[in-house]
This record gives structure tokens, C-alpha cells and sequence, in this order.
């Protein structure tokens, strides 16, 4: 029993590091626009198909073998989905979020819902007729081969996949180098200023139109970082957005609406309870372990683990 939960445990905290940063991609575009999206486990799912395809199809297994190189192609799907998000942006979000929308009677709000459902579903079905229905993952010998630590109290072993972890810590790199971007450079100034009053922004020199649209361009690159980085320990299909986009918007609300690093802990918060609900719940009532906590969590703080004590996106 000990070892099933230190296993448990240890799996809750990899998994939840990449929950975190995906929440993080959506959290941004939230916390600096204001905009519900219901693409974004599209950008999840389009993030592991780009890694699929960068290492299978144009030699980035090759040229940095088969132990780096999935790595290397999760990463390289985010500038991808960084361009894609951008002109998503620029040709479709701007006209419902924005100051231009802001002398609106609905200010934007039910237009952004209809366009971002409106993309998620020809994003799934556009996936379905380009990949095909046949699940699919990244191909690395990581996904077969585990850290074994201990032996622990009572013999007990520790088992952890090597691609999971090695995800889990190129996770954290990206999410503390965000992190830094938007604390210490004049670009992070900017996108913070752009939340926090895009008129005073506008008056200040920013060009609020170009932050949000950089805003909405990081937030799909950071969760496709996070779909490439999951396509090297499970398989996939165009609809598995689906299964994750209610734990993203699960994860950016228990940590607080608004914050980065609330987003990041409110996805490692889910990962962890996902998992170690494992050890007495059935795979189909995971889920609803999930939103037990988070009922419990919001009902005794109502602004999110962080809150308001916590600073902007």
C-alpha cells in the first residue's frame, strides 16, 4: 500500500507540472484579454501532432536522437501555434475582444464564445479529415524505461517513467522562463499593463491591440509546448482537446483568475488529486474526484488558491 501511494504521489506531481503549464497558455489569454477559450485544447491537441510529425516527417528525431529530439519538436510547436494563434487573433478574436469592442452593449463577450467554439470545432474535424482517426503518439524509448529509487520503508520501490520525467522538467523550464519574461522584461511590462487598464496602456504609448494579440499567440505556444511534451507518454486523437480543456479552465480557476502562477499551481493541484484519486477511485470517476476538490477549495476561497494576493498575468 505504501508504495501505491508514494507511486501515486510521485505520478500526481510529474502530471500535474504539465497540467500547469497548459493551464498557464490559458491562463494568459484570460488573464491579459479577458477572452474565454474554448480552442485552446485544440492548440493541446495541435501541439501533439506538430511533435509528431516535426520528429516522423522533417528529421528532428534524427539530427537530435531519438532521447532528445521529441523534446526538441514539443518545443518547436510552440513558435508554430505562436504564428497560428497570432493570426487567429488578427483576423477573428480581435473583432470580439479588444477595445474596439468596448462600446458594446455585450462588450465582446457572447461573440467570443461562438468564435473560440466556432474554431475548436473546425479545428477537431479539420484534425479529423488531415490525421485521420487512428491514435497517435511520439515515438521515444523514454516511454518504455523508468527511474527506479529506493528501496523506501517497507521495501517499498519508486517507478518513474523517464519520458515523464524528463517532460515534467522541460515543463518547469518553460514555465520559469515565462515567468521571467513577464516579471522582467519591458514586453512582460507591457502585456501586464495591457491587463491591468488597456485604456491608461493606450495612453502610455502600448499598443494594446499588438500585447493582446502577442497574449493570445503565447498562451496557444505554451499549451502546445505542454501537448508536445504529454505526446511522448500517451496516444492521442484530434478530440483529445476534449478530455483536457475542462481541466485547464478547472486548474486557471482554483488558482486564481488572472495569475500565472495560479494557473500553474492549479494544475499541478488537479494532476495530483487526479492521480492519487486513482488508488481507491475507477479510471471513469477520476474526473469527479477532481471537481469534489475543486467545489471544496472554491466554496472556502472563492477568488482561487491565489487570488487577489497573487499579481496579474
Amino acid at each position: 500500500m505504501f508504495e501505491n501511494i508514494l507511486n501515486a504521489v510521485a505520478a500526481g506531481l510529474i502530471i500535474g507540472c504539465l497540467y500547469g503549464l497548459m493551464c498557464i497558455g490559458l491562463g494568459l489569454i484570460f488573464g491579459i484579454m479577458k477572452v474565454v477559450n474554448f480552442a485552446q485544447g485544440e492548440f493541446l491537441m495541435l501541439g501533439m501532432y506538430i511533435s509528431v510529425y516535426l520528429v516522423a516527417g522533417f528529421a528532428a528525431l534524427g539530427i537530435f536522437g531519438p532521447l532528445v529530439g521529441p523534446f526538441v519538436a514539443a518545443i518547436l510547436a510552440g513558435p508554430v501555434l505562436f504564428a497560428g494563434g497570432a493570426l487567429l487573433h488578427r483576423f477573428l478574436i480581435s473583432h470580439v475582444s479588444g477595445l474596439s469592442t468596448a462600446a458594446r452593449l455585450d462588450q465582446g463577450g457572447y461573440g467570443q464564445l461562438i468564435v473560440t467554439l466556432g474554431i475548436s470545432l473546425i479545428l477537431q474535424n479539420g484534425g479529423l479529415i488531415l490525421f485521420g482517426s487512428t491514435p497517435k503518439s511520439v515515438l521515444t524509448p523514454l516511454s518504455a524505461r523508468a527511474f527506479i529509487l529506493g528501496p523506501f520503508p517497507g521495501n517499498a520501490l519508486l517507478f518513474l517513467n523517464q519520458a515523464r520525467v524528463y517532460a515534467c522538467g522541460v515543463a518547469i523550464v518553460v514555465a520559469v522562463v515565462l515567468w521571467l519574461v513577464m516579471e522582467r522584461t519591458t514586453l512582460g511590462k507591457a502585456l501586464r499593463a495591457a491587463a491591468d487598464n488597456p485604456v491608461a496602456a493606450t495612453y502610455m504609448g502600448i499598443d494594446v491591440d499588438r500585447a493582446y494579440r502577442i497574449a493570445f499567440g503565447l498562451g496557444a505556444a505554451i499549451t502546445a509546448i505542454a501537448g508536445g511534451l504529454m505526446a511522448t507518454y500517451l496516444t492521442f486523437t484530434p478530440f483529445v482537446g476534449l478530455d483536457y480543456v475542462i481541466i485547464m479552465y478547472s486548474g486557471v480557476v482554483l488558482g486564481g483568475m488572472g495569475s500565472i502562477l495560479g494557473a500553474f499551481w492549479g494544475g499541478l493541484t488537479v494532476g495530483f488529486v487526479q492521480q492519487v484519486s486513482a488508488l481507491i477511485l475507477p479510471p471513469q470517476l477520476q474526473n469527479a474526484a477532481i471537481f469534489v476538490v475543486f467545489l471544496l477549495i472554491v466554496g472556502l476561497r472563492p477568488e482561487g488558491l491565489f487570488g487577489r494576493s497573487a499579481e496579474r498575468a
